[in-house]
């Protein structure tokens, strides 16, 4: 079996979505880890729609979090997805967990759901092991 590279992005370690926040832990791979990072949130049925975090950087490991009400839009489908990068200005890396055995996390992997104003949102791993969150208003659900 050759040596499979992964490109470089935010590895992800822990998701603890409770209490009103989805609080994120990981380690850049692949990118010095030197500078200010921020975690971008960007909805994915407008890429121009977009929330922004400071992210906490010891070495390479970073830590973020986020209040699940920001994700509530007014113009809002049934269902919004929002996908996840970590920036230092220069680059964006997509969130995500690569570098472990499992594959097809989407299936496998399941986080809790919280509610607010009328939204449910839930973190998931997408089928490339992306971590998105996926938000539900409650007529949708």
């Amino acid at each position: 079996m050759g040596l499979q590279l992964v490109k470089p992005h935010a590895e992800i370690a822990e998701v603890w979505p409770r209490d009103g926040y989805i609080r994120l832990v990981g380690r850049i791979h692949g990118r010095p880890a030197d500078g200010s990072w921020r975690l971008l949130v960007t909805r994915r049925a407008r890429a121009a729609q977009r929330l922004d975090y400071r992210a906490r950087v010891e070495g390479d490991r970073f830590e973020s979090e986020l209040p699940i009400a920001d994700l509530a839009v007014a113009d809002g489908a049934g269902v919004e997805e929002w996908d996840i990068h970590l920036s230092d200005g220069a680059a964006e890396l997509r969130a995500g967990r690569q570098l472990d055995d499992i594959r097809g996390k989407k299936k496998i992997m399941v986080f809790p759901q919280q509610h607010t104003q009328g939204l449910s949102v839930r973190p998931y791993y997408t089928v490339k092991d992306n971590l998105s969150l996926e938000c539900r208003t409650e007529a949708a659900s």
